[in-house]
C-alpha cells in the first residue's frame, strides 16, 4: 500500500531530538519508526506497551498527600536547611534511593 496520508505532529524540540539520536544509531528514520508505532497499534489492538502510573511510596507521593502535609515536609525541609542539616547532591541521591527502594 502506498503512502499518501501526511501527519503533522508538535512536539518538544528537545524529546525530538533525543529520539532521533536514538533511532539514528538504530538505523531507523522517524518516519519508519512511527510507521512500526502506528502498526503495532493495529497488531495489538491499542498501545503497545503498558501505560501505567509509577509506583510511589506513599510517604513521598504528594498525590495521595493533603495540603497540610505537603506543606509540613515542605517546613521540615527548610528547617533542616537553616539548621544546617545539608548533603550534597550525590549522597542525597544515594540515601533516597536506599531509603525508597522496592
Amino acid at each position: 500500500m502506498g503512502k499518501s496520508a501526511t501527519l503533522n505532529l508538535r512536539v518538544d524540540p528537545e524529546l525530538k531530538q533525543n529520539a532521533e539520536a536514538i533511532l539514528s544509531r538504530l538505523g531507523l528514520p522517524m518516519s519508519t519508526a512511527v510507521d512500526l508505532f502506528l502498526n503495532q497499534i493495529v497488531l495489538t489492538g491499542g498501545l503497545p506497551f503498558a501505560v501505567t502510573l509509577p509506583d510511589v511510596p506513599e510517604n513521598i507521593d504528594t498525590a495521595k498527600m493533603t495540603s497540610e502535609q505537603i506543606h509540613s515536609k515542605i517546613f521540615k525541609g527548610y528547617s533542616d536547611y537553616q539548621a544546617g542539616k545539608v548533603h550534597d547532591a550525590e549522597s542525597a541521591f544515594a540515601e533516597f534511593t536506599r531509603d525508597h527502594r522496592e
